[in-house]
């Protein structure tokens, strides 16, 4: 685990007990962590003097901007990286994906169902910056969205998902159908296929969802799955107003999903199911998403923000 990461989630356990007067149960609760393992962070805030008379940030943590954006858009949770420059795409995937790692290994619970969204950069980083949680009982990893496309691409979204159920020790949920199909009536077809239905009735049940935040155009990792829509299909979307996706669902400026006709050929989690999930955590920044970001947030649709400070900054300067 980073070593920042950890100072990280020290200095908020830190700051929410001695500065906001909360109580050692509603911090585990709030953050999903067990008592056992506030009493041990506790400690170490002391031991790496973060903990005297006041709470001391290191550099490069954001508690101030994080508590900002929890208060202004009522989240459970905010965990701002530091990051230098918000325009490459490539750096901010990396530092959130590490981060959002280090999220996973502290917080994850017996019994949790974990959706991920496969053809997400950031969720590769993740994998990448991940390692092996402590045994945890009746964990299982579901694909939130189809993970059927260009064979390549294939065998890329399988190795995030079996990877990171490896790296939880849980049972991996793959959906194996594509995430848009052509027709309406296609998608009826496959979501009535036995394994198809098996996966997608875990949706309602999903008790930690790791997205990303797309905007209106594609990403590199998306194109190259093919689960994209066309540049005509694209163009409509914008002119109903859409902003960005989460699995494939758009949505508008405020958050509220785009109703379409192209919503009815998509297989993955609905934007409704998205507001139950007890811990729906966003991974996401940079300029080219600033507007999602914002959308997703003003809609409830992810409660846990992982993202650089750069573009906390702007999400707070409206």
């Amino acid at each position: 685990m980073a070593y920042i990461d950890e100072l990280r989630l020290i200095n908020k356990v830190a700051t929410m007990y001695y500065e906001d007067n909360m109580r050692q149960t509603d911090i585990a609760k709030q953050l999903g962590l067990s008592q056992a393992m506030v009493s041990r962070l506790f400690n170490r805030a002391r031991e790496e003097g973060i903990v005297r008379i006041s709470v001391t940030t290191p550099k490069g943590i954001f508690v101030d901007l994080e508590k900002q954006l929890m208060g202004r858009y009522g989240l459970r949770d905010a965990i701002v990286v530091d990051c230098q420059n918000s325009d490459v795409e490539e750096t901010i995937q990396r530092d959130i994906g590490a981060a959002a790692s280090y999220y996973v290994e502290t917080a994850i619970n017996n019994g949790e169902i974990i959706g991920i969204s496969s053809w997400s950069a950031t969720l590769l980083a993740l994998v990448n910056s991940m390692h092996p949680v402590q045994r945890k009982k009746d964990v299982h990893v579901v694909e939130i969205l189809g993970s059927v496309g260009n064979p390549s691409a294939e065998i890329h979204a399988a190795h995030i998902t079996g990877r990171f159920a490896d790296l939880v020790q849980g049972q991996a949920i793959y959906l194996p159908a594509p995430g848009i199909v052509g027709l309406k009536t296609t998608r009826d077809v496959l979501i009535n296929d036995p394994y198809v239905h098996e996966a997608m009735a875990y949706f309602d049940r999903i008790t930690m969802a790791l997205v990303g935040i797309g905007s209106i155009t594609p990403s590199p990792i998306l194109k190259q799955s093919g689960n994209i829509f066309s540049d005509e299909e694209l163009n409509l979307l914008r002119e109903k107003k859409a902003v960005g996706d989460i699995s494939q669902r758009f949505f508008d400026a405020e958050g509220n999903p785009v109703e379409s006709s192209l919503n009815d050929r998509v297989i993955s989690i609905e934007l409704e199911q998205m507001k139950h999930v007890d811990r729906a955590i966003g991974m996401a920044g940079g300029s080219r998403k600033l507007a999602a970001i914002r959308a997703a947030l003003r809609g409830g649709l992810i409660n846990i923000l992982i993202t650089d400070n750069c573009t906390a900054e702007k999400l707070l300067s409206d």
